[in-house]
């Protein structure tokens, strides 16, 4: 995945390998992987093969988030496989971040990438049940809920938002 994205306040920059200590040191904070990873505490192999799966698709991978105004790293936004169902949007932020709706402004860029110049037809969102700060963003997204399976923490709640849509 090669596309920057910008939006008024946040640069999405793809993740390269240079960005390994960056990118565990976000994912392994407790806050932060609270609702990812089903509780999993990533390795550094693990976060490493997360980049290189990211640098050789060209549509699904990860986007490093900064504010444009000091170049701090607010966080992290995707686009994976959600099993066999379709393209899931994915965001996280450091705690320092939250309240400003950067999450929203960095996954709003996701989608309308994915569902503009990427050519998807639809991307899809899961979100633990209790995840109302999370519930909140895919909803201001535009995306509907369509059903709800089990999770290994929990129920899981499935999103969409189709293209022209």
């Amino acid at each position: 995945m090669q596309h920057v994205l910008t939006t008024d306040r946040l640069e999405l920059r793809p993740v390269a390998a240079a960005d390994l200590a960056d990118l565990l040191a976000h994912w392994t904070d407790p806050d932060v992987r609270r609702f990812l990873f089903d509780g999993e505490v990533l390795t550094a192999e693990r976060v490493a093969g997360a980049i290189a799966d990211s640098e050789r698709d060209p549509v699904c991978g990860l986007w490093l988030v900064r504010e444009r105004a000091t170049g701090a790293l607010a966080g992290t936004a995707g686009l994976r496989p959600l099993e066999d169902v379709g393209v899931e949007v994915t965001y996280s932020l450091s705690p320092p971040f939250w309240g400003y709706g950067y999450a929203t402004e960095a996954a709003r860029a996701v989608v309308e990438h994915a569902l503009g110049p990427a050519g998807l037809p639809e991307v899809l969102a899961e979100v633990d049940e209790g995840n109302t700060a999370s519930i909140a963003v895919v909803e201001r997204l535009g995306m509907t809920p369509f059903e709800t399976v089990p999770g290994l923490l929990g129920p899981m709640i499935r999103y969409r938002r189709i293209a022209n849509g």
